[in-house]
């Protein structure tokens, strides 16, 4: 019996002993052999740790520390200034509450599902337009590392409202930005940094893009401009503004931004409207080569290319985005409109001049010059005695007794008391001869006006840029 007592005894003790030794570890957050989810819940225990409390830090301001991973980027509409741009955005920070010593075979605590309860710096976009989606735990890690270090990534799916030169419509290049600023905490406590003071975005290995064309990017501190709470310009006339007057009380704040350049893709639109644009109005100019009295040709030509141009701009148009001001694509197709339209006028002169009733019974005769009637019969008639005449100038002359011209169609001159001359009266020109010149004119001046518009026109725009 006492040997028997004695192994309980023992037994008992070896149990208590094993119960201190357990319960000793499970409060000791750095105690060895535990989960991340034992030490997450000894570390974030309301008697040694405050969420509502900054990290305490031995310098202030408390550095955080910012990154941003471009994932994806998209432009829903190509003529609208709107961007969407996925990212993930990491931010670091040292809280030395939460260091801890574990034997883990984990390098980190995965904190995710204590999110709610950790500090977390109340970083606030502003600048970006809208969320599309909501911030839910599948978008977002939150890491604590042994030496107290918190890495806290989310991915963020932002629509952009962009700034651009709508008005150089599509040879503008937009940008878009976004700024990340903490929303209760001064830059005397907290202050956002970019990590390894990176002066770009880095970009995904498996970056896609759609209609989207970025050729520039860049992540620099938000100018003072564009720190909206910041008060000490206020005074200065064009910084001052409505929302700084609000908060001229509310100090001063850290913050980060984010510029995104664009450009569009102009092989798109000069396949789709510029060359189309310069075929069409280059085939109007066609019936300058054709006869002055081939209607139908000529009316199918104008009015064709006139309602194909109509068709295809305003097919185009509705994509446009909608300015108040002028517009280069407004420029372009009011130019182009005009000379199709012009074409057309000039055939109407030209069918107009060319069906007159001739003056003076003046006969068109191709490749000669107009001649009348009244010529063919006078010829024959007309007297070709050669005189001489000593009233011409100084010296003695000879020519004919009328100078050539039939009597209806001469004018007399008379240079002394004794003396007349007979002058040949200079003819209407022929109205056909009238409209052909004026195609030869037209073949000219046309094509010479829209070529020194098309060089004017993407030199102003930079579209060759």
């Amino acid at each position: 019996m006492g040997g028997l007592d004695r192994l309980v005894k023992a037994a008992c003790f070896l149990c208590l002993v094993a119960c201190l030794i357990f319960s000793g570890t499970a409060l000791n957050p750095e105690g060895e052999g535990k989960s991340d989810k034992e030490v997450l819940d000894e570390l974030l225990n309301g008697s040694r740790y405050d969420k509502r409390l900054r990290p305490p830090v031995s310098e202030d301001p408390l550095i955080v520390n910012m990154s941003v991973l471009l994932l994806s980027l998209a432009s829903p509409d190509e003529s609208s200034l709107k961007y969407e741009v996925e990212f993930l955005l990491q931010q670091q920070w040292f809280d030395p509450r939460l260091a801890y010593k574990n034997s883990t075979t984990f390098d980190f605590l995965n904190a995710i599902h204590h999110h709610n309860d950790l500090w977390l710096p109340d970083t606030y976009f502003i600048m970006h337009g809208d969320f599309k989606d909501p911030l839910i735990p599948v978008h977002f890690a939150l890491r604590i590392f042994r030496n107290g270090t918190v890495n806290y990534l989310m991915r963020r799916h932002l629509i952009l409202s962009c700034q651009g030169a709508l008005h150089i419509f599509p040879f503008d290049d937009p940008q878009c930005s976004f700024a990340m600023e903490s929303i209760s905490y001064e830059n005397s406590s907290i202050r956002y940094v970019w990590k390894n003071d990176e002066d770009t975005l880095r970009k995904s290995p498996s970056l896609t893009t759609l209609n989207a064309y970025l050729i520039q990017n860049q992540t620099i501190e938000c100018p003072k401009k564009s720190i909206w709470r910041d008060d000490e310009d206020a005074a200065e006339p064009n910084i001052c503004s409505l929302c700084q007057r609000r908060f001229e009380q509310q100090g001063n704040y850290s913050c980060l931004k984010v510029d995104l350049i664009f450009t569009r893709d102009r092989a798109f639109y000069f396949t789709t409207v510029f060359i189309p644009g310069i075929i069409l109005v280059t085939s109007s100019f066609i019936t300058f080569w054709l006869e002055w009295n081939a209607v139908p040709a000529r009316v199918m030509i104008g009015v064709t290319t006139m309602l194909n141009f109509f068709t295809t701009s305003n097919g185009f148009r509705s994509t446009l985005p909608v300015v108040s001001n002028l517009t280069a694509m407004n420029v372009w197709d009011g130019v182009c409109m005009c000379f199709i339209y012009a074409s057309l006028l000039e055939f109407v002169c030209v069918n107009y001049v060319g069906r007159k009733r001739p003056l003076h019974n003046v006969v068109y005769r191709p490749g000669e010059n107009p001649v009348t009637q009244g010529d063919k019969k006078s010829e024959g008639n007309a007297t070709n005695d050669i005189v001489t005449c000593t009233m011409c100038g100084p010296n003695p002359c000879t020519h004919s007794a009328n100078n050539g011209c039939a009597t209806e169609n001469c004018v007399t001159v008379t240079s002394g008391p004794f003396s007349t001359l007979e002058v040949r009266k200079k003819e209407p020109p022929h109205p056909i001869r009238v409209a052909k010149t004026i195609d030869v004119i037209a073949r000219i001046t046309f094509p010479t006006a829209y070529a020194i518009f098309l060089i004017f026109f993407f030199i102003h725009y930079k579209g060759f840029s």
